[in-house]
């Protein structure tokens, strides 16, 4: 029995793991087809279309003692983190805005230290603090360009996004992926609209390229990907899900180099490495544990 759960929890994390994988695009979708400095706008456009056909079509709403964990999950999931990632996409490079991530594992970690008294496996510590320092390899390569707001950002997502993550898992709604889902996106996305209305620019006449970006973001970026996320968070341990979001920058820097003509030296190629092992030693711990 142990060993059809191992196996159904490894496909659940094969799963999972496309979703960092198609946010790790969303550093070059950013810079290369949208709009200049709208980071507000992007995210709005990202997350409500898709949270509303979602919510529309998903059979649930939360009752009437849900709503303040709601908007809390919207807040942390959607709305600060897709402000602060869009953010930190407009001021640095992919693969720099999305290593700093490289501390979300930890932080849920320390979560459920905190709250739940529960330590967390030595392996899974281990391997995350391997993953952090093979980012930190990626991060302190040669030619990377440091923002300082842009840094700020892209910590503060990785902060909120472990948080919403442990507590997603935490409080788990008796809801639909696809409703939960919807919800969150919607409501995250009208917490984003005072920001683009207010301090983006309006949008100038968009081409056909720069609309693609835009449905790209939505359909793969935000209606996909955040299904199949809360899934996983639903069937997965939020260390095993968080340290998944690792991929991302992956993602980033192989994307840059392919399609950008971004170098990549032999460090940055190590530190790559030695995040990928280590996102696959804390897969191991966390489904070993689980399936004892």
């Amino acid at each position: 029995m142990s060993v059809q759960r191992a196996s159904a929890q490894w496909g659940d994390v094969l799963i999972t793991a496309l979703v960092p994988v198609i946010w790790g695009s969303t550093y070059i979708v950013t810079t290369q087809l949208l709009p200049p400095d709208r980071p507000f706008t992007a995210a709005l456009l990202r997350v409500l279309p898709a949270g509303l056909l979602l919510a529309c079509f998903g059979g649930w709403r939360p009752a009437k003692g849900q709503w303040g964990r709601m908007l809390l999950l919207s807040f942390l999931n959607i709305g600060a983190f897709q402000a602060l990632l869009f953010v930190a996409a407009y001021r640095l490079p992919g693969g720099l805005a999305a290593v700093v991530g490289a501390c979300q594992p930890l932080l849920v970690m320390m979560l459920a230290w905190q709250v739940e008294r529960r330590k967390p496996a030595r392996l899974a510590l281990w391997a995350s603090l391997s993953g952090v320092a093979g980012m930190a390899a990626l991060l302190l390569s040669t030619g990377s360009h440091w923002d300082g707001l842009g840094m700020l950002a892209a910590f503060g997502g990785a902060v909120v996004m472990a948080c919403g993550t442990y507590l997603t898992r935490r409080w788990r709604f008796q809801a639909p992926v696809a409703a939960l889902t919807g919800w969150q996106l919607t409501l995250g996305g009208l917490m984003l609209l005072p920001l683009a209305w207010i301090v983006d620019p309006p949008l100038p006449a968009l081409s056909a390229t720069q609309i693609g970006g835009y449905v790209y973001l939505t359909v793969f970026g935000a209606l996909i990907a955040y299904l199949l996320w809360f899934r996983g968070i639903a069937r997965l341990s939020a260390v095993a899900v968080t340290s998944l979001g690792l991929l991302s920058p992956l993602t980033a820097v192989a994307l840059g180099w392919a399609l950008l003509g971004q170098a990549l030296s032999a460090q940055s190629v190590t530190g790559l490495l030695i995040v990928l092992i280590s996102v696959l030693a804390v897969q191991w711990s966390m489904i070993t544990v689980s399936s004892k």
